[in-house]
């Protein structure tokens, strides 16, 4: 009886993920074609891209050498790397990149380990652009990327637009094969339904553009993020879009702004990624449940049936192995991801896109009830853990006493920190102007806006 009523919720949930996903996707491309294709290039803000790093070593050279390549006016752009004190040459890479930049990009150093979010909010404060895009120190630019995100910020509404994410090693093996074929699936078809309402619920900190003015505004939640009382320090780009959503701003995304990651090529590496993801997953889920049902009321059908699954789907398998149809589960899954794996290489060429062999998802039949059996009761008794992301450092706190509130408010770091960093080409004077100047707007009508330039 409990199989019966968990396959039935499962079903049902599944049901309305697939409705979503495939085939309202295809409604709202028909019905809602202008919010796809709306972008206007003629609008050239000023542009500050942060690249928080953490002992990614000679790696970072060739992010900030695709960064440096990125067409887009000088004048209006500036590239800020941030290391929190990396243990390795990461910040002698970062330097030796900033001296042959002409002025272009500039090396932060934290006093402190103080995490990613940290980072960037520290760097954001740095800045006076107007829109500020995030780029992970492990990925790989395309040179058109910026002039393709800041041209979807078409209304004051949209506060974010998110950029296509890619697997720069997918013929690796079959892991990676694997991965390339899921990172598809999640751009092209998963996030279509939150992209058609402008509510994309996670806009990935490999490639998105942000107003800072917004970011500004959303300071306090960022650097105090916890949960029930316990500091969450993971999740920290989902986490955020969901507070610009929970702000009442619009998130979008674009696929002409594209950037390469390195996919995990270790089946551990790749469940340890999976099980920060999961963590992250299941906090939003928590979190969304005050608000998110008062978006969209499709959108919040499509968030909650997501929530559901994650927790119906352990159920099943459980249920699935007691009562001895744990097979049957498995061979309906390796058929329906044979069909996706066929559609993804169909569509795929026909977009001209580099495509690995129509089978390679496959072997996610079986490692879906491995992450879900595994992984997902792991996340929910390890949601105090914490790690710089992707790597092994722990955040740490801050003292009391090295925070500044102005009166509205908002926590602002000290600008010392600042000032005994080094800095190539960001002047401190002109940082402190930047803070001071908001911080009074902000004094004075409890929002915090971009000071006019």
């Amino acid at each position: 009886m409990l199989n019966a009523a968990l396959l039935l919720l499962l079903q049902t949930l599944g049901l309305i993920l697939f409705f979503n996903r495939y085939i309202a996707n295809v409604a709202v491309k028909i019905l809602r074609k202008s919010v796809f294709d709306d972008a206007d290039y003629s609008f050239e803000p000023t542009v500050t891209v942060v690249v928080p790093m953490f002992n990614e070593g000679a790696g970072i050279r060739a992010t900030l050498d695709s960064l440096l390549a990125l067409e887009y006016p000088r004048d209006k752009l500036e590239i800020i790397v941030i290391d929190d004190c990396s243990t390795d040459d990461s910040y002698r890479h970062a330097q030796a990149v900033a001296r042959r930049s002409g002025g272009r990009l500039s090396v932060l150093r934290n006093p402190r380990n103080m995490g990613k979010r940290r980072s960037i909010n520290r760097a954001v404060l740095t800045s006076s652009a107007e829109i500020i895009i995030s780029v992970d120190s492990d990925v790989i630019v395309d040179k058109a990327a910026v002039r393709h995100l800041v041209a979807r910020f078409t209304k004051p509404e949209i506060a974010a637009v998110g950029g296509k994410v890619d697997i720069g090693n997918k013929h690796d093996n079959w892991l990676t094969r694997m991965q390339a074929v899921k990172y598809w699936y999640s751009y092209h078809q998963i996030k279509t339904l939150e992209w058609s309402f402008q509510l994309v619920a996670c806009l990935s900190g490999c490639l998105t553009a942000y107003r800072r003015s917004v970011l500004l505004e959303l300071h306090p939640v960022l650097e105090r993020r916890q949960f029930c009382g316990v500091q969450i320090k993971y999740g920290e780009d989902r986490f955020l879009t969901r507070q610009i959503i929970k702000a009442g701003y619009l998130t979008t995304m674009t696929l002409d702004a594209v950037c390469w990651t390195q996919a995990p090529s270790k089946f551990a590496d790749y469940l340890s990624q999976q099980l920060r993801w999961r963590r992250s997953y299941i906090i939003d889920c928590f979190g969304g449940l005050t608000h998110m049902w008062r978006l969209n009321p499709i959108i919040g059908i499509h968030y909650f049936s997501l929530c559901g699954f994650v927790v119906a789907y352990p159920a099943l398998l459980m249920s699935s192995i007691i009562h001895g149809t744990l097979f049957s589960l498995l061979t309906r899954q390796v058929v329906i991801a044979a069909v996706l794996g066929l559609v993804y290489h169909w569509k795929a060429r026909r977009l001209k896109l580099d495509v690995v062999h129509p089978l390679a998802l496959v072997p996610a039949a079986l490692v879906v009830p491995v992450l879900y059996a595994l992984m997902t009761p792991l996340a929910f008794f390890t949601l105090d853990s914490g790690s710089w992301e992707t790597r092994d450092h722990d955040e740490v706190e801050p003292a009391d006493d090295e925070w500044v509130t102005n009166e509205a408010g908002v926590v602002l770091e000290p600008m010392t920190s600042v000032a005994s960093a080094p800095v190539t080409s960001v002047a401190t004077a002109a940082a402190v102007t930047v803070v001071a100047a908001t911080a009074q707007v902000a004094s004075a009508t409890g929002r915090f806006e971009l000071p006019a330039a």
